[in-house]
């Protein structure tokens, strides 16, 4: 009959040192990267943020463009009325008709005015609005310029280590296969609750 040959606690406490120096080197590996993933990330937000802004803006301009077009046809249609007012004045029968026709043109002509207004005050918002898409443009450029940095430098750091930490993670993965379940979760507790990462 055969014995199940028992794990000595020395072996136990080699293996869990085996696998503590494995884990700390890919810690190692991923301290290099540090916070790059996140700035990275961050950088995206901002970007898309920046490029909706943009959208927004550009969006904005033609809607303001289009009613100053509507405002300038308006103009165009008070000029035509005020132009066919002066014209039935000049065929009235009496004074009545006359000072209707008077107050119509008047009436017309405070229309145009206030279009003439509305479409001055739409102009200086235009003026605005292209200030800050220059300013908006200009952050973005700058934004995506950085991110292209960030994604390289990122880049390259995981080309250089990725072999390593891949190989590293499997090796890990092999020896908690041969470690005990009990001996993992306290060993995995008292990893996560340290700074340094060390359990062992």
């Amino acid at each position: 009959m055969a014995t199940i040959k028992e794990i000595s606690v020395e072996d136990k406490l080699r293996a869990l040192y085996a696998l503590q120096l494995v884990d700390s080197k890919i810690d190692e590996i991923r301290n290099v990267r540090g916070e790059l993933p996140l700035e990275v990330d961050d950088l995206e937000d901002e970007v898309a943020g920046l490029s909706t802004r943009l959208e927004k803006l550009k969006s904005d301009l033609e809607t303001i463009d289009e009613q100053i077009k509507e405002k300038k046809n308006a103009i165009e249609a008070h000029n035509a009325a005020i132009k066919k007012y002066l014209e039935q004045q000049k065929n009235v029968r009496n004074n009545r008709e006359f000072n209707s026709l008077t107050k119509e043109v008047e009436f017309q002509e405070l229309e145009i005015q206030l279009a003439e207004k509305h479409i001055k005050e739409m102009k200086a918002s235009i003026e605005h609005r292209k200030e800050v898409v220059a300013q908006t443009q200009e952050k973005l450029d700058g934004k995506t310029t950085h991110l292209t940095h960030k994604k390289a430098e990122l880049s390259d750091i995981m080309a250089e280590t990725e072999k390593e930490e891949s190989f590293l993670l499997n090796k890990s993965a092999e020896l908690r296969g041969k470690s005990e379940e009990r001996l993992l979760a306290a060993y995995d507790r008292i990893r996560t609750s340290v700074r340094n990462g060390l359990a062992v």
